[in-house]
């Protein structure tokens, strides 16, 4: 038998995550948050997963323009508590879960595979098999 881990996020930590995804993100593009690190960037959340406890929550954020974005974590990071308090309380959970923020590389990797399939050799390889 499969254990919990194995089946990927239950309804509920996908539920949770959403909510949460988007109450961070509704702070941040409001302006709430007074940091010099974040002024003048346009940062959404693009994925939070919980874990399965939902005791930690880890928030993958974007920077639009893909500028500044170790000076965004430092400041997301450092007013975790901030976000925590004005963001989270309201949500109905049993206790506020502790976040970490990374950025989101899908969008990297997305390109990545894209010139992977422009180069040539590819192509060619690609009609080969057809």
């Amino acid at each position: 038998m499969k254990n919990a881990s194995s089946r990927g996020p239950s309804n509920r930590q996908l539920r949770v995550g959403e909510v949460i995804r988007r109450a961070v993100t509704d702070m941040l593009m409001r302006g709430d948050l007074f940091d010099p690190d974040l002024e003048g960037n346009s940062v959404i959340v693009t994925e939070a997963q919980p874990s399965p406890d939902l005791r930690n929550v880890t928030l993958y954020v974007s920077v639009l323009g893909g500028k500044n974005e170790d000076r965004v974590l430092a400041g997301l990071r450092r007013n975790d508590k901030q976000i925590r308090r004005e963001a989270l309380a309201g949500l109905g959970l049993r206790s506020t879960p502790r976040l970490t923020f990374e950025i989101d590389r899908t969008f990297d990797r997305l390109d990545t595979t894209t010139r992977m399939f422009a180069d040539p050799k590819v192509k060619q390889d690609l009609h080969d098999d057809e």
